[in-house]
């Protein structure tokens, strides 16, 4: 393997690890250097001479430890490396233990102990900065420069759940919103005079209505779904994960660190404590690679030797650009050809969104339909079938179901909600009773008033989900007194269908964690009712035939405050589930996309229509900047990018639209949620012909048959396309379209060389 002249030469130089400055380090494609302060001083591309990606003016530290009592970070003074380990000593007394190990393509970190603590809550790996300005991968943790002069990414992965994306000062763990100013290509696209790389902005619109949030079209602004990385002043990406010592539970503030709107104000929460879950053992993978290597072959194996999330979608990683497929979405109630549909275009999943949204109810044992699978929801000319009898029927054909859920939104009316509510509701505060409370009483005296006034969950603030419990009945309250003696105002007792009861002095109000109003209300469950809620999700494909989930809702998974972490936990409780019933792995969407959920999560079919793709126009959200935004994160975080639920099949549908969409899914490696509805596929009179389009497009993906060189020019608005199948199936032939005639070809095989 060619070294650079750089790190041979500090190799060269190194003395005993005892006495020398620096220790050096290389997998088969990436080199780190490390000094005797316990600092990354040089990052190097082994597979070619580059130059150092580690700045000079800004070393990153291996770890840093940090004090949520202080609100400080304590930096390594002095390291000392042996045995494949490092000692590295703080300021404050602390002394760690790192275990470094040089994997074939990566460094495995592992903190194996801290002692003396000395107020230390949490451990930073990092921040590792680089001098890349190109791609921010700010979900997990990546830093990527796809020049064809420098073609390298450097990142890291967490190994394991309680290590999540972001900085320890941030105890909110919520995640970021808004965008931030950052240019991938200065040069093409400079930011204004007015602005400066990291500059932060909050979303559009009102903060409620998630299509108004993407507002701003300009390619330097960027708008972020997690603070895995981010950008110094100079545009410069750095990496950094954490762990907390969740042992204890903790006030925290959230969400934290975002500009936020006034109804987005953060809350005040105390979050519970997590018995036996601390950040020794707290483990990253750090890697280097080619950029087009870095997702199939560093990644990838990172995952299966680290024992990460490995979900497949027809026996292959879900991360496998050649198992990116549009999924069927439907409309219009009536399902006799829609399975017909999804074979002729050789699709897999029918996503039935003309469902009404499902809610989770452990009370059904997840049979969604009644123990007999007696309800009959699915429409055909000539019967009804239950969802169980529908999964059957499309499982013959080797086609999914799936449905819309309200992820963990525990509903009105559902076993853990109401009329007997759960002990194990997520509480943001507990205060006690300070007089007896009758049946009919509304003047409701407590200890505390203490962030009483704060409407609950910072996401919408919906005053109509505010409310405390006691004992087993739901009171909603507007308002707290501020002065003795502390009552709540405005109550209404027996929310929510519970019963009034008569309360005793002493007796525990707890203000709960709710979600958002309309269709989403509910109430948020504790980390443990949640891991029952995910067992529960499983429960359902097994007992009602569901293999697909589309969790509206999705960042209702932060809000129990644990961020990341929580969400690695429910999902890792449904597939584990699934696996003990002999299920395959459930395939889902939802409507966001983080660290914790990416190693799950196969697509991201959020939004759509004109928002996210104008077919006609082609461009990336005519109406809006959602289309260019959700891509640009994707595509920097090596998952699919996606057109959300789009291009209906209607009379007006011709053929060329979907040569277009398919050539342009493929060129930027997009999945769709395709939209169809019984009624108007057959009023289309090209419907065979469309059919036979995205087939041909879709197998040819699957063969992975067309080389980087096509796929960039496939992503060009201005080139239209036509795939054909050859006669004696040994390939395909692309031809380039002008004014309606084949011009220029091109042989396509499968797997091309990429």
């Amino acid at each position: 393997m060619k070294k650079t002249l750089s790190f041979v030469a500090v190799t060269l130089l190194l003395c005993s690890c005892e006495s020398g400055t620096h220790q050096s380090f290389k997998t088969d494609r990436f080199g780190i250097d490390i000094d005797n302060r316990g600092y990354i001083t040089g990052m190097w591309n082994l597979t070619r001479e580059s130059r150092n990606f580690s700045p000079a003016d800004q070393p990153s530290p291996l770890l840093s430890l940090y004090d949520e009592d202080l609100k400080r970070y304590y930096y390594p003074q002095k390291a000392h490396y042996s045995g494949g380990k490092y000692r590295l000593e703080y300021e404050n007394g602390s002394v760690a233990t790192v275990a470094l190990d040089e994997k074939t393509k990566y460094f495995k970190l592992k903190l194996e102990s801290l002692e003396p603590r000395n107020g230390i809550d949490g451990i930073q790996w990092g921040n590792y900065y680089t001098n890349i300005t190109n791609l921010l991968g700010e979900m997990i943790g990546v830093a990527r420069d796809t020049s064809a002069a420098v073609g390298y990414a450097i990142g890291a992965l967490a190994l394991d759940d309680n290590t999540i994306g972001g900085e320890s000062r941030f105890t909110s763990e919520t995640g970021p919103s808004g965008y931030i100013a950052h240019t991938p290509d200065p040069v093409n696209h400079p930011l204004p005079l007015t602005l400066h790389e990291g500059q932060q902005f909050t979303m559009g619109g009102d903060g409620i209505n998630d299509v108004a949030f993407y507002n701003r079209k300009e390619s330097y602004f960027r708008i972020l779904y997690g603070n895995t990385a981010f950008v110094d002043c100079n545009g410069r990406i750095n990496i950094r994960y954490h762990s907390r010592d969740r042992r204890k539970g903790k006030m925290i503030y959230s969400p934290e660190g975002n500009p936020i709107f006034q109804n987005n104000e953060p809350n005040h929460m105390m979050r519970q404590d997590v018995p036996g879950v601390d950040f020794i053992g707290s483990s990253i993978a750090l890697w280097g690679s080619p950029d087009s290597t870095a997702l199939m072959e560093v990644i990838q194996d990172i995952v299966l030797n680290e024992g990460l999330p490995y979900p497949t979608f027809q026996g292959k990683w879900v991360k496998d650009p050649t198992t990116f497929m549009p999924d069927l979405c439907t409309y219009g109630g009536l399902m006799d050809s829609v399975a017909s549909y999804a074979k002729q275009m050789g699709l897999k999943v029918i996503h039935t969104y003309d469902q009404p949204f499902l809610h989770a109810d452990r009370g059904n044992g997840g049979f969604i339909d009644g123990p007999r699978h007696e309800k009959k929801r699915y429409h055909f000319t000539d019967k009804d079938l239950s969802t169980r009898e529908y999964a059957d029927l499309l499982a013959k054909e080797d086609l999914i179901l799936g449905r819309t859920s309200i992820s963990n939104s525990m509903a009105p009316g559902t076993k853990d909600c109401s009329p007997v509510p759960s002990d194990s509701i997520c509480i943001l505060h507990r205060r006690f009773l300070m007089e007896n409370l009758s049946e009919t009483d509304t003047m409701i005296y407590i200890d505390d008033p203490t962030h009483l006034e704060e409407i609950a969950c910072w996401e919408g603030h919906s005053p109509e989900l505010n409310m405390v419990k006691i004992g087993k009945e739901l009171i909603h309250y507007l308002g707290v007194t501020k002065e003795k003696p502390y009552r709540l105002m405005k109550v209404t007792r027996g929310y929510w269908g519970t019963q009034p009861a008569a309360h005793i002095k002493g007796d525990a109000v707890d203000k709960l964690q709710p979600t958002v109003g309309g269709a989403y209300a509910g109430l948020i469950p504790n980390l443990e009712l949640q891991d029952e809620l995910a067992r529960h999700y499983a429960d359902i494909c097994k007992n009602s035939g569901l293999g697909m989930f589309d969790y509206d809702g999705q960042e209702f998974y932060f809000h129990t405050g644990f961020g990341g972490y929580g969400v690695k936990r429910f999902f890792r409780n449904m597939f584990e589930q699934a696996k003990k019933h002999g299920l395959p792995d459930i395939r889902f969407t939802g409507a966001t996309l983080s660290e914790g959920s990416w190693h799950y999560q196969s697509t991201w079919n959020v939004g759509g229509g004109l928002n996210i793709y104008d077919v006609k126009k082609r461009v990336w959200g005519s109406t809006t900047s959602q289309g260019k935004d959700l891509r640009d994160v994707t595509y920097a975080n090596f998952f699919p990018s996606s057109f959300g639920g789009n291009f209906p099949i209607t009379a007006e549908s011709t053929v060329e639209d979907y040569e277009h969409i398919e050539a342009t899914a493929i060129g930027y490696g997009c999945t769709y949620a395709f939209r169809i509805g019984q009624k108007d596929v057959e009023s289309c009179p090209q419907k065979y012909a469309i059919f036979n389009v995205v087939r041909t497009w879709e197998e040819a993906r699957r063969a992975d048959a067309f080389p980087t060189h096509i796929r960039k020019m496939l992503q060009n608005p201005a080139l239209s396309w036509r795939l054909e199948k050859k006669a004696d199936n040994s390939g395909w032939t692309l031809y380039q379209m002008e004014n309606g005639q084949k011009g220029r070809s091109f042989d396509l095989c499968e797997n091309s060389k990429q």
